[in-house]
């Protein structure tokens, strides 16, 4: 063998190790959501979107694992078991029920949650500032003055109202505080309509329609799931309605203010970046929303007879025409 061959094959086969070694590391990330695929398209999409733009691409250094409960939320501690069994770095998940099953699931697997009510109050972490253990992520919650804010849109659009119908999984007792305290400072009464499944939806409107004249929708976790027919039978039974998440207003529902959605999922991906780069999830803060959007859907205002102020119009991110 002739001298330049052997330095050839002995620097080859030097540097097999450390082409292997220069293989990066593929993180798996579980994503875990009550609704179905086709309902949470966009906000896995949204998380996906943000590890892109963080270097995160799927094939390459990332593989995503998602289990939807598709609507049946009994269904979430089986399905956060089996991302724990699978032993994924990190689990993206929803509000305050997905946390509770991932939890259970697991002590040590870090867990990302986007849209928990009331984390501390409800001890899915210690505090805002420190969450201590294995969760962190994004709560809903906003200031007093937000839901003032969100009642007195409402008040504009329909400036006659003093009764005002709640819809939401009541039972649940998660967003309804702040939303009482704030009907209150504007002499407005609240009237809860309780729905635990889709088919009660028609029901409980019809039953409230009578008596309010405009409506709140509370979205936790199923009610997010049911956002069509609940802008269905909003429409059905002449309820001007408003909502924290602007989904709804793309399906048919009149307005909403609140964070989007969408960036908020987005916004998870900072967390879990830092998280797969070595942090400890109980020493990221828990961020609250910083942004607020109103949505407002004309076609559903014109099938209502509503008339929206130019003003209001004016400062909506999103009109739907």
């Amino acid at each position: 063998m002739q001298r330049r061959e052997f330095i050839t094959l002995v620097g080859g086969a030097a540097a097999w190790p450390l082409s292997a070694q220069a293989q990066p590391k593929t993180y798996r990330v579980g994503f875990l959501i009550g609704p179905s695929a086709e309902r949470a398209a966009s906000l896995f999409q949204s998380l996906k979107d943000g590890l892109r733009e963080r270097g995160y691409v799927e094939g390459r250094n990332v593989e995503f694992v998602p289990r939807y409960a598709d609507g049946k939320m009994e269904r979430l501690p089986d399905l956060a078991a089996e991302l724990a069994r699978l032993n994924v770095d990190v689990i993206v998940t929803g509000s305050n029920q997905h946390v509770v099953a991932a939890r259970q699931a697991t002590s040590t697997i870090p867990i990302v949650f986007v849209y928990a009510v009331d984390p501390v109050g409800t001890g899915l972490v210690a505090s805002l500032a420190r969450p201590g253990g294995n969760v962190t992520g994004l709560t809903s919650d906003a200031s007093p003055e937000f839901w003032n804010k969100f009642l007195s849109l409402l008040r504009e659009v329909v400036p006659k109202t003093s009764r005002v119908g709640v819809l939401g999984q009541v039972s649940a007792k998660l967003g309804f505080a702040e939303l009482d305290e704030a009907a209150r400072k504007l002499n407005l009464s609240l009237q809860m309509a309780d729905v635990q499944r889709k088919e009660d939806i028609d029901g409980a409107l019809a039953n409230i329609s009578q008596s309010v004249e405009a409506l709140v929708v509370v979205p936790g976790p199923l009610v997010y799931s049911w956002r069509k027919e609940i802008a269905d039978a909003a429409l059905k039974h002449r309820l001007p309605a408003i909502v924290s998440v602007q989904h709804f207003v793309q399906e048919g529902l009149l307005m909403s203010y609140g964070p989007n959605l969408d960036r908020e999922w987005r916004r998870a991906s900072a967390h879990v970046d830092k998280i797969l780069k070595g942090a400890a999830p109980g020493d990221l803060p828990v961020e609250q929303p910083i942004v607020f959007e109103l949505a407002i859907n004309m076609k559903t205002a014109q099938a209502l007879a509503v008339s929206i102020p130019t003003a209001l119009l004016a400062t909506a991110t999103d009109v739907i025409e």
